[in-house]
């Protein structure tokens, strides 16, 4: 996994970021495929809690699960190439080309990346605002931020049983809802 806290290199002058379909959970291997091609690729990973057998076990995963993204210079470039990667199902097309993401986003998302290479969206958090939790015991419930301190815990009210309980977390694990 490359190291997504610096911009990832775009070696030619009209390189775009494209979407690429990936096969379910191949996210790794694709990648590291394309980079051995000599393909920039990126992944935004989160870390996701997964229940099974009465136990919680975190992870990182895909923010995208089965998409990934590869910049590429479709001028100058093979990026037929990409398709025919291990792990890649095909890039995201319209019509005979490939279908560039809008401009910006992907650095976003690169900007938005830790040092342990998972998305950290706690800059955007306000008392107040509402927020979806992204791992741990409460995972894909929605709550009201209440306190944020420097630290980087947060305490969100979630609203069950008719009231709201109060619940501390890292502020890493919580997104604001627009």
């Amino acid at each position: 996994m490359p190291n997504a806290s610096r911009p990832l290199p775009l070696a030619y002058p009209a390189t775009r970021w494209y979407a690429a379909g990936v096969f379910p959970g191949k996210e790794s291997i694709a990648e590291q495929n394309l980079q051995k091609q000599g393909f920039a690729s990126f992944v935004p990973r989160y870390e996701k809690t997964v229940r099974h057998a009465r136990r919680l076990e975190t992870r990182a995963a895909a923010y995208f699960p089965g998409y990934m993204f590869v910049a590429l210079d479709i001028g100058l470039q093979r990026w037929r190439s990409v398709n025919g990667t291990f792990g890649v199902r095909s890039l995201v097309m319209q019509a005979e080309r490939p279908l560039p993401v809008p401009p910006g986003l992907v650095e976003r998302f690169i900007a938005s990346t830790g040092e342990d290479g998972l998305l950290d969206f706690s800059a955007g958090l306000v008392a107040g605002a509402s927020v979806r939790i992204l791992s741990g015991p409460f995972a894909e419930m929605i709550g009201r931020l209440d306190r944020l301190d420097s630290t980087g815990r947060a305490r969100v009210l979630i609203a069950i049983m008719n009231g709201e309980i109060p619940v501390d977390l890292e502020s890493r694990d919580l997104v604001a809802l627009a």
